[in-house]
C-alpha cells in the first residue's frame, strides 16, 4: 500500500487527470441516477399517499390520458371492504406567466393530503396554490389557469415537489378545463381485505377500466419504466467513457513506468505482485474520486432542490443503495481502466521493459 501510494505521489500530474475523469463520470452517475428515482420516489410518493388500489382507464399509456367516469365511486362505495374512495385528476398547464404547472383536481375527501399554511382549502372557483408557486407569483390573489381566474383560497406545502409547485383545485372546476371526469379513483380498504380478490372484482364492474393495487400500479408504471431505462442507458454510457478515458490515461503512465516495472522484473519481482500494486493504486483513486463525487453531487443536488425557477419538480436524493451501486460501479471502472495496460506491461520482456523500446 505504501509503494502504492508512493507511486501515485510520483506521477502527480496524471494521478489528478485520473482522479478528475473518475468524478467526472461517477459524479454524471450519481446525477442522472439520484435525479430520475427521485422524479420516480416523488410521483410514487404522491400515489401511495392515499390508496390501496388505483383505477384508471383501459389500456392507457400515461395517467394524464386517463379518463374514468367518477360516478363509478357510488357503485365502489357499496363494496363493503372499501373504507374511503376519492377520486384524481392529474394535468398540467399555464399558470399566469409560468409555463407548465402541475394541476390536480381532488374529491373533498383529498384536501386533508394537503397540509395547509394559510387560508381555506378551495370551493367551487377557488385554487389551492403550492407554496412554491406562490412564491412566483406576482398578483397573490387571483391566478389564471387556461384563462380561467381563479380566487386563491390558501396556500399548502408538501414535502412532494410535484405537489409542492402545483395548484389544486376542486375536480369539477378541473374537469372543465381538461375535459375529463377523473384520471383515476383510488381506494382505501379495511385492514383485513384481500386486495387481490378485490382488484378482480372491480375489474368486472366496468370493461373499461383497470384496477390494480398501488405498489403493482407504480412497479408497472411505462413512465417509470421510461425513466428508468433512460437513466441506465446515460449511465451506462457515462461508464464507458470514464473507462476509456482512464484506460488510456493508465496506459500513458505504465508506459513512462516501464524501466521500473522491468527493474522490478529483473531483481525478482513477480509480475503478479506488481499488477497487484497497480490495482491498488487503482482502488485508492477510486476511492478518492468516489468521496470527492459524493460530496460534489450532494452540493449539486441541493442547489437543485432549492432553485426557485424549478418549483421543485427536480429533484434528487443519494440513497445507501444507490451510493454502494456507485462506489462498486467505480471501484470497476478504475479496475478495469488499469488491469489492460498492466496486463499489456506483464507480457512484456524485462529487457525491452528496461530499455524503454516498446511496452
Amino acid at each position: 500500500m505504501k509503494l502504492s501510494f508512493k507511486a501515485l505521489k510520483a506521477n502527480r500530474l496524471k494521478t489528478f487527470l485520473i482522479i478528475l475523469s473518475l468524478v467526472f463520470s461517477i459524479t454524471s452517475i450519481f446525477l442522472i441516477t439520484s435525479i430520475s428515482n427521485g422524479v420516480i420516489s416523488m410521483y410514487s410518493s404522491m400515489l401511495k399517499s392515499d390508496g390501496d388500489i388505483i383505477i384508471t382507464q383501459k389500456n392507457i399509456s400515461d395517467t394524464f390520458f386517463s379518463n374514468v367516469d367518477i360516478r363509478l365511486i357510488d357503485k365502489l362505495k357499496e363494496l363493503k371492504q372499501i373504507k374511503k374512495a376519492s377520486a384524481l385528476i392529474v394535468g398540467a398547464s399555464i399558470v399566469e406567466n409560468l409555463p407548465i404547472v402541475a394541476v390536480y383536481g381532488v374529491t373533498k375527501n383529498r384536501f386533508n393530503n394537503y397540509n395547509l399554511k394559510k387560508g381555506s382549502y378551495p370551493n367551487i372557483g377557488e385554487v389551492l396554490v403550492g407554496k412554491s408557486i406562490y412564491e412566483s407569483l406576482k398578483n397573490k390573489k387571483d391566478v389564471l389557469i387556461s384563462n380561467k381566474k381563479f380566487k386563491i383560497s390558501g396556500i399548502f406545502q408538501s414535502k412532494i415537489g410535484f405537489e409542492n409547485g402545483g395548484v389544486v383545485l376542486n375536480i369539477q372546476d378541473a374537469s372543465n378545463i381538461f375535459n375529463k371526469s377523473a384520471s383515476m379513483i383510488m381506494l382505501n380498504c379495511k385492514i383485513d381485505t384481500n386486495i387481490d380478490e378485490l382488484v378482480k372484482k372491480i375489474n368486472k364492474i366496468d370493461t373499461n377500466i383497470q384496477a390494480k393495487s398501488t405498489t403493482n400500479f407504480v412497479d408497472n408504471y411505462n413512465q417509470f419504466k421510461i425513466i428508468k431505462t433512460s437513466s441506465n442507458v446515460i449511465s451506462f454510457i457515462s461508464f464507458c467513457m470514464g473507462l476509456l478515458t482512464i484506460a488510456s490515461i493508465l496506459s500513458i503512465t505504465i508506459n513512462q513506468r516501464k524501466t521500473e516495472f522491468g527493474i522490478k522484473r529483473a531483481i525478482g519481482i513477480s509480475m503478479k505482485k506488481i499488477l497487484l500494486q497497480i490495482m491498488s493504486e487503482s482502488i485508492i483513486l477510486a476511492i478518492v474520486s468516489f468521496i470527492i463525487s459524493i460530496c460534489i453531487s450532494n452540493i449539486i443536488l441541493f442547489f437543485i432542490k432549492n432553485i426557485s425557477y424549478l418549483h421543485g419538480y427536480v429533484n434528487g436524493e443519494i440513497s445507501f443503495d444507490i451510493a454502494i451501486f456507485i462506489f462498486i460501479t467505480s471501484l470497476l471502472i478504475a479496475l478495469l481502466g488499469s488491469i489492460i495496460p498492466a496486463l499489456n506491461a506483464s507480457k512484456t520482456d524485462p529487457i525491452i521493459l528496461i530499455q524503454g523500446n516498446k511496452i
